[in-house]
């Protein structure tokens, strides 16, 4: 099921039993930095992800000691596992430049942290297949096609760029406000606990991260 494979990747554990059709059931506040090489070329990004309480609460359960939270290699078996069943879905992590789709390799550097307020953080970088100079914007964007886990960029410091040459900037630009049609779908998927009925909800709530250079 659906289900069963997102909560695989995103919690590393797989014991549920919950329809696969869903309205967001996991919520991640998402921290972004475009990473660039000695060359001045995108060659990849660096995600943090802050898991909701419910989700934190559960991966975290039974591991740690002495009422502190588990140790980065308690969780590291975890977070393996998050890395390779992300790949499945490409990270939830979709970038385009000149309107071309670039694609990314698998998952380094992966950890997960449980942090002293009980939230616990997926840290990854992913890498471009081929770096990447910006002739045309690079335009970035984290979200679920199916609406089932929810991933918005942080209200502060959401996208920083990191060994960026001199005069490149970034942009996060929130979705558009949805068509009445869509909107009542939205609502409606909410009070019923399915999936949104309207194809690419997901996609039209999105943010959208833009990183130009001259």
């Amino acid at each position: 099921m659906r289900f069963a494979a997102v909560c695989a990747l995103a919690m590393g554990l797989g014991a549920f039993s919950v329809p696969a059709a869903a309205h967001p059931h996991v919520w991640v506040a998402v921290k972004s930095v475009v990473l660039f090489d000695g060359e001045g070329r995108v060659s990849g990004v660096r995600h943090s992800w802050v898991f909701d309480e419910m989700y934190s609460a559960y991966v975290t359960t039974g591991l740690g000691k002495d009422g502190k939270p588990p140790t980065r290699e308690a969780l590291a078996p975890i977070a393996k596992t998050n890395a390779e069943q992300l790949k499945e879905f490409d990270y939830f992590t979709f970038a385009k430049s000149g309107g071309a789709k670039l694609a990314f390799g698998a998952a380094t550097d992966y950890w997960l942290e449980a942090r002293d307020d009980k939230s616990v953080a997926l840290h990854f970088t992913l890498p471009l297949e081929k770096p990447l100079k910006l002739v045309k914007p690079l335009s970035l964007q984290v979200y679920d096609p199916s609406y089932f886990i929810s991933l918005e960029f942080e209200k502060i410091e959401a996208v920083k760029l990191e060994n960026a040459p001199g005069g490149c900037s970034q942009s996060l630009f929130g979705a558009n406000p949805l068509s009445a049609e869509d909107e009542k779908a939205r609502q409606q998927s909410l009070a019923d606990g399915l999936a949104p009925q309207t194809e690419g909800l997901a996609l039209k709530l999105a943010s959208r991260v833009t990183v130009a250079c001259p």
